[in-house]
């Protein structure tokens, strides 16, 4: 049986169980208080923004249950800096289902990629991740990647958040945040270590319910969902952030 995630309920908390773990889980009420110090403000309008995601069409299962949008940016001391628009890569080392090929997204839109939401996430993530890395490691500036996911689940077809299965990214670390869950079943996140033993399971089941990761150290992988009510709409909404050493 899956130990408990542990529990936290500082900045510090979360430094340590990153640091002790490969993970942590974040309640909804932390990841507010965290961000409301690195400077989040208008969450309503940046949540809104999920309802204008494109299909992804890289899908080599064939599903057309997941929408998305993509930016990169370099996050340093010296600030945050988004990138020329650019395609997501993932070998097939980390993606066995979509990866080998180069796959161009919408872009995030370039309010949502300047809101303060997103750029105190980002404060937030660098100031974790760069202080969990070694001085020797640390990048003069890190490669972020930021992906709004929403997957889709009908009474035919659920919704595949992870259609890749238990995996690695292939990045450093990598923050997943509920943005929102709309008449959903299932979904539990699952941690395990390199020799896929479990380690722990949850749901994200709030806004800002999160969940992060060392990519080196653990694999991580989310259940199929589907509709609670099959006659109205079924949805998960996440942010997904990975930082990687250029």
């Amino acid at each position: 049986m899956n130990d408990p995630p542990p529990q936290v309920s500082t900045l510090a908390g979360i430094a340590q169980s990153l640091g002790e773990d490969g993970f942590a889980q974040l309640r909804s009420a932390l990841t507010r208080q965290v961000l409301d110090e690195a400077g989040l403000t208008a969450w309503p309008r940046f949540a809104e923004s999920w309802n204008d995601l494109g299909l992804d069409q890289f899908m080599a299962d064939g599903g057309r249950y997941r929408r998305r949008r993509f930016a990169a940016f370099a996050v340093s001391n010296q600030g945050i800096r988004r990138k020329p628009h650019q395609p997501h890569y993932q070998s097939r080392d980390y993606n066995a289902l979509n990866g080998g090929i180069a796959r161009w997204f919408d872009p995030v839109s370039e309010g949502i990629g300047a809101h303060p939401t997103t750029r105190a996430i980002l404060r937030l993530c660098d100031s974790l991740f760069t202080g969990l890395t070694p001085v020797d490691l640390r990048p003069e500036a890190w490669h972020v990647e930021m992906h709004q996911f929403r997957i889709e689940a009908q009474p035919d077809q659920v919704g595949q958040p992870t259609p890749e299965g238990l995996h690695r990214d292939g990045v450093d670390w990598v923050l997943v945040l509920l943005v929102r869950r709309e008449n959903v079943a299932s979904g539990e996140t699952t941690i395990t270590d390199l020799r896929r033993q479990p380690l722990s399971s949850f749901t994200l089941a709030d806004p800002l319910d999160a969940a992060l990761v060392d990519d080196s150290r653990v694999y991580h992988g989310v259940t199929a969902i589907h509709p609670l009510d099959p006659s109205r709409p079924s949805f998960r909404d996440v942010l997904v952030i990975t930082f990687r050493r250029q």
